[in-house]
Parts: structure tokens; sequence; C-alpha cells
């Protein structure tokens, strides 16, 4: 069991922990190493770690911790972590080392790699509906059956309740010149809007659209992407990092790192919760990742290459952005900013 005490001084130390130190003047004495100083892993795999201790220092004790979760505490100087549900991406291992009535912090880190790799899907386009070219969308999601939409630029961003079908607005509300509209999700009948650069999300009454309050950012710079799990959002801000935010206070909590089997992804932008996986499109790119929410495995990667073709070409015409599904009739929809047309599509395996 986590003592908490110990974490707390763990935690304290964290300013220090880049070489290990029980000050800001002192360098520790002590150091990790992997075995083969190897330092990039994929799930499957044991990792092992050691106390380095050139100066012969006596140890009375030292306690294990990767992502925050004690691994061990004994009188070793070593620990191995066998590698299955973690989370992926860059982390790493600390250390306590109690030692000669001092105690030192120390890391070293590693990057762990999900050990299969992503399915490759492509797409059917089964209908197509009406998109306003106009809307230069950053946010798509249905909530009963209705289709909300957030668009951006500064001086025409727009929080929208639309007929998907017909492409009518059925009410729009202009956000003031000095925000940038991004991503949006419902939870509870409530709207929550994000903004770019402006640290601020939104949040709206769902009956009559009006700005009922607002939220910061906390450690994100930006906002891009939001969904919701029906009890937890999730934002990206163009990082390798998606945030993890309280359903109720919008608190940044923690992140998962979208991870392949080789690389840690960047640029996720709009995003959707599809039947328990978060599916994110990549800016500036025509695909969308699959992500596994729980360690951020991006366990597929659908190719929408060619749909960009099918509206109108015209010079304001950008990037795909804006995936909705509907999870009454599961039908999943995408369209992209200034587009004429949203479609319905099926995906399909290759």
């Amino acid at each position: 069991m986590k003592n908490s005490n110990l974490l707390l001084l763990f935690i304290l130390n964290l300013t220090l922990i880049s070489c290990g130190s029980n000050s800001g003047k002192k360098i520790s004495d002590f150091s990790l190493s992997l075995m083969d100083s190897k330092t990039e892993f994929q799930l499957g795999e044991t990792l092992e770690v050691a106390v380095k201790n050139p100066k012969n220092r006596e140890i009375d004790s030292v306690s294990f911790y990767f992502e925050d979760h004690l691994l061990e505490k004994s009188d070793k100087t070593s620990a191995s972590l066998q590698l299955k549900d973690q989370k992926l991406g860059n982390q790493n291992i600390q250390a306590l080392v109690y030692s000669e009535g001092k105690t030192d912090s120390i890391q070293i880190g590693v990057k762990i790699f999900n050990n299969n790799l992503p399915e490759i899907y492509t797409y059917k386009i089964i209908n197509t509906y009406p998109h306003d070219q106009k809307a230069y969308t950053q946010g798509l999601e249905f909530y009963k059956d209705t289709l909300y939409e957030s668009t951006g630029q500064y001086g025409n961003s727009s929080l929208r309740k639309t007929d998907f079908e017909t492409g009518e607005i059925l009410k729009k509300v202009d956000l003031a010149d000095r925000y940038f509209g991004e991503g949006l999700s419902v939870l509870n009948d409530k709207i929550y809007q994000l903004t770019w650069n402006e640290g601020e999300g939104l949040i709206y009454d769902i009956a009559d659209l009006k700005q009922t309050g607002s939220f910061k950012y906390n450690q994100s710079k930006e906002g891009w992407g939001l969904t919701n799990d029906g009890k937890k959002f999730y934002k990206s801000d163009g990082s390798e990092k998606i945030w993890i935010l309280n359903g109720t206070t919008l608190a940044e909590e923690s992140f998962i790192q979208p991870t392949t089997h080789r690389s840690i992804s960047t640029q996720l932008n709009e995003l959707e919760w599809i039947e328990g996986k978060i599916y994110a499109n990549t800016y500036q790119k025509d695909g969308v990742a699959i992500i596994n929410p729980k360690n951020g495995a991006i366990e597929g990667l659908i190719n929408f290459q060619g749909l960009r073709d099918k509206v109108t070409q015209h010079p304001d015409l950008d990037v795909l952005n804006g995936i909705a599904y509907n999870p009454n009739t599961k039908k999943i929809y995408v369209t992209g900013k200034n587009w004429d047309k949203l479609f319905e599509v099926e995906i399909i395996k290759k």
C-alpha cells in the first residue's frame, strides 16, 4: 500500500529529480540505470531498473515508482516491472533512496510503445447531406439526435444547433471577437466549448444555448478537441497529450499519450467518443486514429483520403475536421473546415 507521507515527500522533491538531490545545491550521489541501457519498450516486455551507487554509500531502502504508483519498497537497489496495461508514451521511473539519514529523489525517462500495429481502415459513403460552406468546423457532436457544431476563426466563431439532414441552422450563438472557437462536447444537458489560445472554455445551457459559465485550462495551454465518456472529458491541445478532465469541475486530472508500436502522436484535433474508444483526426491529415482511452494505445487508423475531393472546391476550402457519432442510430458522420457536405460513412477494415 502506498505510503501517503512518503509520496508527499517524493512529490515535494520532484523539482530536483532531474539529477536527484536533497537540496537545490547538492547533486545526488545516486542515479538510475536500465538493463542494457535500453530506454524504449513495448507492452509485454519487462523493464528492469537499478540504483547506481558509485560512492558506495550505505543504503537503507529504496522506493521505486512508475506513474506515481509504488512498484517496490525494500532494501533492494533494483526493481522490475512487467509491462501489461501501463499508460504509453514518455514515462518516468522514479526512486526515493533512503541513505544515511537523508532522502534522494532520482528518475530516469523511458518510452513505452504498444505491442501491436494499428488496424487499418477505410470508409464507404452511405449518405451525403448539405453543410454550411462558411462553417470553419472545429467541433461536432450529436446529443439526443440533434447535431451541435462549434466553428472557429477570430470574429467568426460560433456555436450552432443544426438539422443535419437539411443543413439548416436552427439556432446560432456568435462568440465574442476575442475568441477562436474550438472543440465541443455535451454532458448532462450542458454544452462545453473550447477556445483556442484564450485558455478558457465556455459553458451553455442546452435548452436555449445561453452561456451559463466558463472554465479555465490548467496545465494545457491551448484548446483543440473535446469529447466525453458520460463521466469524464477528454481534451486535446496539439501536444502529445490528451488530457482527462473532471466531468464536474473540468480540472485536468491526468492524461494519456496516443501511441503506436513505434511513435507518439501529436497534432490530434477533433475528438469523438465512439463505443468506448476515442476517435481523433490529425490536423492537416486525412487520417483518424482510434485510441484506447485507458492507456493511449492507437489501435486503429482510418484513411479518409479522397473525401475532401468530393466537396465543392473553393479558395477557403480547408482540411478534414469534424467527427460525430449518433449513439442512438450507431451512425458516424464526418465533415471538414468550410466543406459544403456532411458525410455519413461506414468504417471498413482493410
